[in-house]
């Protein structure tokens, strides 16, 4: 199955933001040859410039795949997140255009699970205050407000595949763990969950937040959310910016309502590494602010790396979408001295119909038909055997409803 419907020399990889050298190693060792990498993201107007000939586009979490991209895109087959999520990318263009995307969610799980437990420990010792002080020549050596983690309540909001195994890691260290989740979750260990966030936040020493950002969860953090607290205790965001009200996260600090706060992700985050950062939590006491680096572990990024350029290289030269957030799922058999054909369309009725007048116009024999679909647009895959002529693609791109089409093999 190495032979895909165009030599792989021609096919052009570009890979932005430092995308580990494992990924790129991947695309070589599987025969492409024209890849291109950048270690820091590319402005809207860059991109535009660069996007009418690639066919894979590889970017983590601060270029833009908006819609002025996408519409340039014409030869884009799929784009791979190298990171957690795809808020970077116009969704909605992604899947109208037929371009696979791709992520790798659950790589980098155990990198921001040990982050947080590290937080825990380093916020209930106080360890920011006392190593900013040491660092500036004052010896505050005393145990005042300073505690174990042991024995202490842990409230996780958000009990996913990141939310789970901080469960999992803080039992070890002999908490208690409490979560909540607005969906049923299977419970780990002896976690207990609560059926209100207002429960988990009146019992928990800390609360740490792994929930999506959403509508739903914007500004999720605000004034009621910490008055609802344990006073003294402390917060934890490794999830997304956008869910705290960071004014009045410094206000409950600087009244000691909250005894403190780890956050690596913020509202507003600088574009590139070196650019000045700017925040409302700065200059407090007991606080501990990262620049969005949960997942920035070696072994998180090399996982990730092989991860989403594994999932492309498999779309590409077999049609298989598992894993990506815009095509329909297809888990494809491989077939023997046959050719494949994948058709994305609109979903609309009578679609599937005509690409099989199609195939009988062209006296193709077909030896296999797959099909998936979402709202917008259907995935089907055909394996035909190699009798057909060679004017087949060439119709089904034709159709009123098509998308994209392509041959693999």
């Amino acid at each position: 199955m190495s032979l895909t419907s165009f030599p792989k020399e021609k096919i052009k990889i570009l890979l932005f933001e430092g995308v580990h050298p494992a990924a790129v190693a991947m695309f070589k060792d599987a025969g492409y040859t024209q890849i291109e990498t950048t270690t820091g993201a590319l402005s809207e107007k860059e991109l535009l410039q660069k996007i009418s000939n690639i066919h894979i586009l590889g970017i983590r979490s601060k270029t833009q795949l908006t819609a002025a991209v996408i519409a340039q895109a014409d030869k884009l087959i799929a784009t791979g997140c190298f990171c957690i999520g795809v808020n970077q990318v116009s969704m909605g263009d992604a899947i109208e255009n037929g371009i696979a995307v791709f992520n790798s969610p659950f790589s980098n799980t155990r990198s921001v699970a040990e982050l947080v437990i590290a937080n825990c420990i380093m916020l209930l010792r106080r360890i920011p205050e006392k190593s900013n002080a040491a660092l500036a020549g004052k010896w505050l050596k005393d145990s005042a407000g300073c505690f174990e983690v042991r024995g202490k309540t842990l409230g996780i909001i958000g009990y996913g595949h990141i939310g789970s195994q901080v469960s999992v890691l803080a039992e070890a260290l002999g908490m208690q763990v409490i979560f909540y989740d607005v969906e049923p979750k299977l419970i780990l260990g002896n976690a207990k969950a609560c059926k209100s966030l207002n429960d988990l936040l009146k019992q928990s020493d800390i609360v740490t937040l792994h929930v999506p950002g959403t509508s739903a969860t914007r500004n999720m953090v605000n004034e009621s959310f910490l008055r609802k607290m344990k006073k003294g205790s402390v917060l934890i965001n490794l999830s997304r910016g956008e869910v705290m009200d960071e004014g009045a996260i410094a206000k409950a600090i600087t009244e000691k309502h909250l005894a403190g706060l780890a956050a690596d992700v913020f509202s507003d985050e600088p574009q590139h590494k070196g650019d000045i950062f700017q925040s409302p939590l700065q200059h407090l006491n007991n606080v501990l602010l990262t620049p969005h680096i949960g997942g920035s572990t070696l072994e998180a990024q090399e996982n990730i790396g092989t991860d989403v350029a594994g999932k492309i290289i498999r779309y590409l030269e077999t049609g298989n979408s598992m894993g990506s957030v815009s095509v329909p799922a297809l888990n494809l058999p491989l077939q023997q001295s046959a050719h494949r054909i994948l058709h994305i369309h609109r979903n609309v009725p009578g679609v599937l119909s005509e690409i099989n007048t199609t195939m009988s116009k062209h006296k193709a024999n077909i030896l296999g038909q797959y099909l998936q679909t979402n709202n917008t647009i259907g995935y089907v895959a055909v394996d035909i055997d190699k009798k057909a002529s060679s004017g087949l693609i060439s119709d089904l791109k034709n159709s009123k409803e098509t998308i994209k089409v392509r041959g693999v093999y």
